[in-house]
């Protein structure tokens, strides 16, 4: 998975993107998502490293299989907070 991370001020926004999907656009009706590389193309990283990074996040972007499996598993997003587009996961988090 690719992990980028942002910081602004007080708030860590991490992105991470299953590495398969990079690059790419997916659509579904109105619902329309880019993986774009100017926004997920970080480091390689491992499952175990994106999560300590999502723990410290204020804000998660989360696309693919993986990146979303990895937050589910983990406690960090609910399934009820997933959406599909196209048959690719997508969550969002936000601590506050």
């Amino acid at each position: 998975m690719y992990l980028k991370i942002y910081k602004c001020g007080p708030e860590i926004m991490v992105a991470v993107c299953d590495r398969d999907i990079l690059g790419k656009t997916f659509s579904e009706g109105e619902l329309r998502i880019q993986a774009l590389e100017s926004f997920y193309k970080g480091d390689l990283v491992t499952e175990g490293v994106a999560v300590e990074a999502l723990k410290k996040a204020t804000i998660a972007n989360l696309l693919g299989k993986k990146a979303v499996s990895c937050a589910l598993k983990n406690g960090i997003i609910a399934k009820e907070n997933i959406i599909t587009i196209a048959g690719v996961p997508h969550a969002q988090m936000v601590r506050m």
